[in-house]
């Protein structure tokens, strides 16, 4: 199977080493002035693995594209539509876009699979989310990964093709709820972090139940399952989002507490935004969203936020 993934960062680039793995032929392309197609090419290394040498390294977009059966997207969720921009032109027939990412536009609160659909709207769209890092998967530590889409039928395909003993993959029945739910725990990670920056550890826990039924509640507005919030692509992430040293949204909210800089990517910073606009629209409470908002955006103190997020009013657990 000829596979693509376009995006060169430490998820991208270990994705295309393990398509490699599992006896696919792999391109994987950057973009030109890529700092990390610079490293790929220069040693074929970057600071988390080595990737095989079968793997070619590409930054000819259009030859990239072509060659696939399937296409993996794995770039940041605020760029998607720019390259989708690039590539709409090119021949999609009998191909698949798979997208390894997690996020919401941020101006819009559209889901990234229906911003494919804009773009290149007869082909087959997949997301592929879940738990499970880098830094893990490349010391052969398993886990588990759902596949979803609107498009049902290729669902079962897409797990047979990538499906190993190293990453499970599980059939996703709710495109919403998975898409929603990947999202939204970047948001939850911060809150974490920033739980961890103050010394309210403890308090995770907490987070962790109040977060997953916020989120349900917004699922739910959409259109989704909302006990999809509990599954892989939400809670069953919690562990590598809220609390591994790996995760860059938790470190990202413990460092701002700190006042320290976090110079890599933190999805939930934009994710936030975009769930708030979901939020207004469709008249749905997200407290943790909206308190981690206006740390983030408008200054606010985090101890009060984060102090009266846990001592609202009181009322039955599940009683929205």
């Amino acid at each position: 199977m000829n596979i693509t993934v376009l995006g060169c960062g430490r998820w991208g680039s270990f994705i295309a080493s393990y398509c490699s793995d599992i006896g696919h032929n792999v391109v994987l392309w950057g973009r030109e002035g890529s700092e990390n197609m610079s490293r790929l090419k220069k040693d074929r290394k970057n600071e988390y693995m080595q990737i095989p040498n079968a793997i070619v390294l590409s930054q000819d977009l259009e030859y990239a594209v072509n060659q696939a059966d399937h296409i993996i997207i794995s770039v940041s969720s605020q760029q998607l539509r720019n390259l989708l921009e690039s590539i709409k032109s090119f021949k999609f027939s009998n191909k698949t876009i798979i997208l390894c990412m997690k996020g919401l536009e941020q101006n819009t609160g559209k889901r990234l699979s229906t911003i494919v659909a804009e773009y290149v709207p007869n082909t087959p769209a997949a997301v592929w989310v879940g738990p499970g890092h880098v830094q893990n998967y490349v010391y052969k530590i398993p886990n588990c990964m759902i596949i979803d889409s609107m498009n049902k039928e290729i669902i079962p395909i897409i797990v047979d093709v990538f499906n190993s003993k190293l990453m499970r993959l599980y059939i996703g029945n709710d495109i919403i709820g998975t898409e929603i739910g990947a999202a939204a725990k970047n948001v939850v990670g911060i809150a974490a972090g920033m739980l961890d920056g103050m010394g309210y550890t403890s308090l995770k826990g907490a987070l962790m139940a109040r977060g997953a039924r916020e989120v349900s509640r917004l699922i739910k507005a959409l259109g989704g399952n909302e006990i999809t919030a509990y599954g892989l692509s939400h809670l069953g992430d919690y562990e590598a989002t809220l609390f591994s040293p790996f995760s860059n949204n938790r470190r990202y909210g413990e460092l701002f507490i700190n006042g320290q800089r976090f110079n890599k990517l933190a999805e939930g910073v934009y994710t936030a935004k975009a769930m708030l606009l979901l939020a207004k629209k469709y008249n749905v409470d997200l407290p943790i969203t909206k308190g981690v908002d206006d740390i983030l955006s408008y200054k606010q103190e985090p101890q009060d936020i984060m102090s009266e997020l846990f001592i609202r009013s009181v009322k039955g657990e599940f009683i929205d």
